[in-house]
């Protein structure tokens, strides 16, 4: 099935995934809430990757860093003054874009990130590239837009100290590196993983959560000895594109796009990206980069303190070399909600609607219907309640129990329970499984290991 953007953002939007944020007052551009379902998604994918590089991992930890940082931090790292798009507006239509991507939509064979401003200008005007919204070639020069938010810390304007935003969590990892690795006792090679918000100031956020300025990373540090870094590089490539098939995207779907040694960024000797195939094509979900140790080298400069590492066994001290695996969590969850929608006909008169989401990511994991309302839903919430304590659960008695499956089906349940008659002389329940319809019956004394069984991951 062909699907595409619209679509999907009107079922995520009608089902309760994600509304436009600030609707009643017209809304405000690019913003998005994650609704009833689409935070129990979010939050089960957070869980999934946590589980798999910090729970799973022997020599990783967690970090939960603080938004707001001192600005030297971002002096250090290179963000003030150095973090900016290359900014272009159509005179005609008063469109704005980003002016590489203006080249790469017109001839994806070029490659201009990373190309000065001169040498964008003289492409955009050798093949009169036209704007992708009115058609005209008429545009302002490029000029540079910061990409960075800022605010003012302190009570009075004029005495108050300009800060930022973070536009990345990784910072947060690197300026407590010391910290962590003295406290946790970590030696090298080890990892610290961190989830949070990060904002940057896109010109041309879209394609529904692909592209916001609020957005959410999982993100990995993993500090490793110099010339060991290509052996993590290839491990964290094949780990990171595992852990999404694991979840349910195809592989085929996937591709590892390394960057060309002439495009790497000036703090990486090897970068990879793991793009998925959304509905306008293959594109970024998943970067892995090798970030040698400019950033440890840059805070120990800018902080005059020793970010080094002194190892135990040979007294060697050295900065580390750090691999950086980041996801960017609202492109996951976009990924993993356009490879879960399916459109099924079950006959030549009946369909469906059902998102084949892997059970232990799924909003819900068991749905409990009561047959019969009034002459079962006591022994319903009794079951509910049990559940509950170890599932995500919902109840739903409206209706007849054909709509309540396919209720269920549309946001991904993977099981429903039903009380029946049999529930209350057997002590025995009927379970639904979503992707193929099946039925069985099982005593309830087995139903929660059975459940717990087919909800892992």
């Amino acid at each position: 099935m062909s699907l595409n953007m619209e679509t999907l953002s009107t079922f995520a939007k009608t089902q309760g995934f994600v509304y436009q944020g600030s609707e009643i007052y017209g809304g405000l551009a690019n913003t998005w809430d994650y609704g009833p379902l689409g935070v129990e998604l979010k939050n089960a994918l957070k869980a999934a990757w946590w589980q798999r590089f910090v729970q799973e991992q022997r020599n990783v930890v967690g970090l939960d860093s603080a938004i707001l940082m001192n600005p030297k931090t971002w002096e250090a790292s290179g963000h003030i003054g150095g973090f900016s798009d290359p900014l272009i507006d159509c005179k005609a239509c008063k469109s704005r874009h980003r002016a590489d991507h203006l080249i790469e939509r017109f001839d994806a064979s070029i490659q201009a990130d990373g190309m000065s401003e001169a040498q964008m200008s003289e492409l955009i005007q050798t093949h009169r590239i036209p704007c992708p919204k009115c058609g005209k070639f008429d545009y302002t020069p490029i000029r540079q837009f910061d990409l960075m938010f800022k605010t003012q810390l302190g009570v009075l304007d004029d005495k108050a100290q300009t800060i930022y935003l973070r536009p990345e969590t990784a910072q947060g990892i690197f300026v407590n590196f010391k910290n962590i690795q003295r406290t946790s006792r970590m030696k090298v090679p080890f990892g610290v993983a961190q989830i949070g918000k990060s904002f940057r100031n896109e010109i041309t956020p879209g394609n529904f959560i692909f592209r916001t300025r609020e957005f959410e990373q999982l993100e990995l540090e993993f500090f490793c000895e110099p010339g060991s870094e290509m052996q993590w590089f290839d491990y964290f490539k094949q780990a990171s594109k595992q852990f999404l098939i694991d979840l349910g995207l195809r592989e085929e779907h996937l591709s590892l796009a390394d960057h060309p040694v002439e495009k790497l960024s000036h703090y990486s000797n090897a970068t990879t990206d793991i793009e998925y195939q959304f509905a306008w094509g293959f594109d970024e979900l998943w970067g892995i980069a090798s970030r040698t140790d400019y950033d440890l080298k840059q805070h120990q400069a800018f902080s005059q303190e020793d970010m080094s590492y002194q190892d135990p066994q040979t007294n060697e001290k050295y900065l580390p070399y750090v691999i950086e695996p980041s996801l960017g969590l609202d492109r996951l969850f976009l990924a993993v909600l356009h490879e879960a929608y399916h459109e099924e006909a079950l006959s030549e008169v009946d369909t469906r609607t059902v998102l084949k989401l892997h059970p232990f990511i799924a909003p819900y994991q068991v749905a409990v219907f009561p047959l019969v309302k009034k002459k079962h839903r006591d022994e319903a919430f009794t079951l509910l309640d049990q559940l509950a304590k170890r599932f995500r659960v919902t109840y739903d008695e409206a209706g007849n129990i054909g709509r309540r499956y396919r209720r269920q089906d549309a946001i991904g349940t993977p099981f429903v329970v039903t009380i029946d008659d049999q529930t209350l002389e057997q002590q025995t329940v009927t379970l639904r499984d979503r992707d193929s319809m099946d039925q069985i019956t099982l005593p309830i004394t087995e139903l929660m290991t059975y459940l717990d069984q087919k909800t892992r991951f």
